[in-house]
């Protein structure tokens, strides 16, 4: 053995014990963090299907692989991350021994193989990733780069070492190659024999080459160890546990309900609840649970959140990356308070640590420490807030950051329980709130109209719709939930005016609830006024409990056409035992078109209908997963669809949820505009001219309304905007009967009054007509036309939705890389 041998040996021995006790050290500190958050006995099982979803995303790179020329490479690099790590341990006695070969593995030409792909694997997928960090640099693409507050010096760090990991595999077998010393096939090494013809032969340079190798990862390990909110390392480790731990044990994302709100470790009564004892959403960082202190933990800053938050790519401050960075930071920063027992009231008053030697005990507490526990969890810079409240009330709860995070953070939760603390305990929330509480609450509808008028939709229907009283009857179907907007919105009337038709054309039996219907409390729940939820989903349910009695599972049906009612009816309302089997129009509606109950007809030839792009409704696409049912029923009314860039799970919403649809948009640029721009753009480009024309079609009333303000701000009387059942309900009258010649009557072809009058050439193929004949042709009031987007008036005033003009700003669109 040589000098330059024991030398290096040792020092790689020391670094190795130095890295594993300070690793297993912050290991035990990263356990009592997270273990100070708020109990949550939902997460600890089934077994089975947890540790399923948990090898599913990891291994299979599930999530990771919506990017999927970044997850490819990102694959390669965490195979070769574990895969690699008996090579690290052969590269130990390399150091000592140049010669050295794991027994029975070392020359096993399969091995050796499985070996030169995961080192070759890991150097082309890190060096494909620090290329993408570059081209996506900050320092070029500003706030456009997902980047963008990241900590790239961590980053860059970590590349590295991942680099000179997968260097090092490499050119220890080359120089062992050079010194004769590496008997295996070419085959199973061509990289690494390459190497070695060109590497000189020397002990030295082997013992060289492996002490390399290990102290790239012993060193690795005693920067995160001293580093606890390293993120962009740490989670390697921590992702397991926080998919294993997911919201869902059936692998879902955490999406469509809203987790309930818990105190103590259970779901929170709100007529037994007490102030004194009983937690009110989240107001410390303490009071958000373990899993989502090991969300915060786990976040690697990568900005795919950041990428396709709506907020972000309108000038907005919110960014689900730096607010779960942000908790990140305070939590582990207050974390010396907090494991030392300290604790405050709502008053903030010291309740944890009293009593005799007190003082003595805080004074030993970091300054630092103490500090960050006097910071409020959500306030301006003038007292020092975690969290601004513009940052917390300018999300719109679409999910694009769940959707995208590969590691399962659960932003839109986190976010709801800050929301609920401003609003229960603190009473601070934007001001245009107060109408819609109260609205909700008075009113049972946010726009404060009368229960009698729930009905007007129906007039001018030539058909009666049966209004439920008491149980829905035997040969009911199912019972059509209206919704506020469907109730007294002047556009919306129209998509809840189609959607009836279509269902009586078809056959269907349905029923509504008229003046028993009330709110489900989507924005009341979302903008975090749990109480008013509470009081409307329990009269709800009650209601619809009483509709159903008596009906099993599988025939307690409702159809919706809103997005929200369907998330909260079927979602939300099981957690107050009313259990539904919910589904949304342009489902039924599609299901009709394939059963052929309902009938469309192609426009006649000659007749230009326009190019058409959909719009997916967030609550309808990422949080329910209904993307191919609308498309279809396009498809099926004999339109092209044109997708936009954003679409499907990336779909850029609309601006409403979370409640925003009763608050002013004042910051950046108006989302729904944004939105409306990227449709006018693809419309556009889809008609081959110089303007956008056509239609653009949505699934929500939310969405009608923003939209339908969106495109008169940009592209004016050109593009309609239409519900996908008004497009089906123009396809399915082309097929029609002509009426009998008479005596000339006053005009109803106009747009609020359109005709069932179809041209000759429109007539379908005999079997579809036959089978189109034997329906009931009755038409509707039913005109569809473009929403304009507005209720009624209440009596508060407050009956517009964002109607703030902000300041322009730059457009921000989305990038993968």
């Amino acid at each position: 053995m040589t000098w330059v041998q024991y030398t290096l040996g040792i020092v790689t021995v020391l670094s190795a014990i130095v890295a594993v006790v300070l690793v297993a050290r912050t290991v035990a500190y990263l356990v009592k963090v997270i273990r100070a958050g708020a109990p949550d006995p939902t997460r600890t099982g089934p077994f089975g299907p947890r540790f399923t979803t948990m090898l599913t995303e990891t291994l299979g790179h599930t999530r990771m692989l919506k990017w999927s020329h970044v997850g490819v490479f990102h694959w390669l690099v965490m195979v070769g991350f574990g895969g690699l790590f008996l090579a690290l341990i052969e590269a130990f006695v390399e150091v000592w021994n140049p010669t050295f070969h794991l027994p029975l593995l070392g020359e096993w030409s399969v091995y050796s193989l499985f070996v030169e792909i995961l080192g070759v694997g890991t150097v082309v997928g890190i060096g494909v990733l620090i290329v993408i960090r570059q081209l996506n640099n900050p320092r070029t693409q500003g706030r456009l780069s997902r980047f963008y507050g990241s900590n790239q010096g961590r980053a860059y760090f970590v590349e590295a070492i991942v680099l000179l990991e997968g260097l090092g595999i490499l050119v220890v077998r080359g120089a062992k190659e050079s010194l004769g010393v590496f008997d295996v096939p070419t085959w199973s090494a061509p990289v690494s024999k390459a190497l070695g013809a060109i590497l000189p032969a020397s002990p030295t340079l082997v013992t060289v080459f492996a002490a390399v190798k290990v102290l790239s990862a012993t060193v690795w390990l005693i920067v995160i160890a001293a580093t606890p909110t390293m993120g962009v390392a740490w989670h390697r480790f921590t992702a397991f546990p926080n998919i294993y731990f997911k919201r869902d044990d059936d692998g879902r994302k955490a999406l469509g309900a809203t987790r309930p709100m818990m105190s103590n470790g259970a779901v929170l009564d709100l007529e037994e609840a007490d102030p004194d004892t009983d937690t009110f959403g989240v107001g410390r960082v303490e009071d958000f649970t373990w899993k989502g202190l090991l969300d915060f933990t786990t976040c690697t800053e990568c900005g795919r959140c950041q990428s396709q938050c709506p907020a972000w790519n309108t000038e907005k401050p919110l960014s689900p990356k730096l607010l779960v960075n942000a908790l990140r930071d305070h939590a582990y920063d207050k974390a010396p308070y907090l494991l030392a027992g300290g604790s405050t009231d709502m008053a903030g008053d010291e309740v944890g640590i009293t009593g005799d030697g007190a003082e003595a005990r805080l004074a030993a507490i970091p300054e630092g420490a103490r500090k960050e526990a006097e910071r409020p969890l959500i306030g301006g810079e003038d007292v020092l807030g975690v969290i601004d409240p513009d940052i917390l009330w300018s999300c719109t709860m679409c999910g694009a950051c769940v959707e995208q995070c590969p590691v399962d953070i659960e932003h839109v939760d986190h976010i709801v329980d800050m929301r609920r603390y401003q609003v229960l305990i603190e009473s601070e929330f934007p001001t245009e709130l107060n109408s819609l509480f109260k609205n909700l609450e008075n009113k049972g509808n946010p726009w404060g109209q009368n229960a009698k008028d729930r009905l007007e939709w129906t007039k001018g229907l030539d058909f009666e719709v049966p209004v439920v009283e008491s149980e829905l009857p035997a040969g009911t179907e199912y019972l059509f939930w209206i919704g506020c907007a469907g109730a007294f919105d002047d556009g919306q009337k129209k998509t809840v005016q189609a959607t009836a038709e279509l269902l009586h054309r078809a056959g269907v039996e349905f029923a509504v609830l008229g003046s028993g219907e009330t709110c489900t409390g989507d924005p009341a729940r979302r903008s975090g006024n749990e109480f008013v939820f509470q009081m409307l989903a329990q009269q709800n349910v009650e209601t619809l409990n009483g509709v159903f009695d008596g009906r099993g599972p599988g025939t307690r049906k409702i159809v919706t056409t809103c997005p929200h009612c369907l998330n909260t009816l079927g979602r939300e309302y099981p957690q107050l035992d009313g259990h539904y089997e919910v589904v949304h129009h342009t489902q039924l509606l599609n299901k009709l078109v394939r059963e052929k109950k309902l009938v469309p007809v192609n426009a006649p030839a000659g007749e230009d209908t326009g190019p058409v792009t959909y719009h997916d409704p967030c609550y309808l696409g990422r949080h329910n997963e209904v993307y191919s049912e609308p498309r279809e029923l396009v498809g099926a009314a004999g339109a092209t669809l044109s997708e936009m860039p954003r679409h499907a799970d990336r779909s850029m919403c609309c601006g409403a949820g979370g409640a925003r649809m009763w608050m002013e948009e004042r910051i950046g640029k108006r989302i729904n505009v944004t939105r409306a721009e990227e449709a006018a753009e693809t419309l556009t480009k889809a008609g081959g001219g110089s303007g956008p024309t056509g239609t653009l079609a949505v699934g929500c009333p939310f969405c009608r309304t923003m939209m339908t303000d969106g495109v008169n701000q940009t592209a004016g009387d050109a593009v309609e905007v239409k519900d996908v059942s008004q497009m089906l309900l123009a396809a399915v009258r082309r097929g029609d009967p002509a009426p009998e010649p008479g005596p000339a009557t006053a005009d109803t072809t106009g747009e609020d009054t359109p005709t069932t009058e179809t041209p000759a050439v429109a007539t379908p193929e005999p079997e579809i007509a036959r089978e189109a004949a034997e329906q009931d042709p009755t038409p509707s009031g039913s005109d569809g036309a473009s929403s304009t987007g507005t209720a009624a008036p209440s009596a508060s005033g407050n009956g517009s939705a964002n109607g703030a003009t902000p300041d322009e700003a730059p457009q921000e669109k989305s990038t993968e890389n």
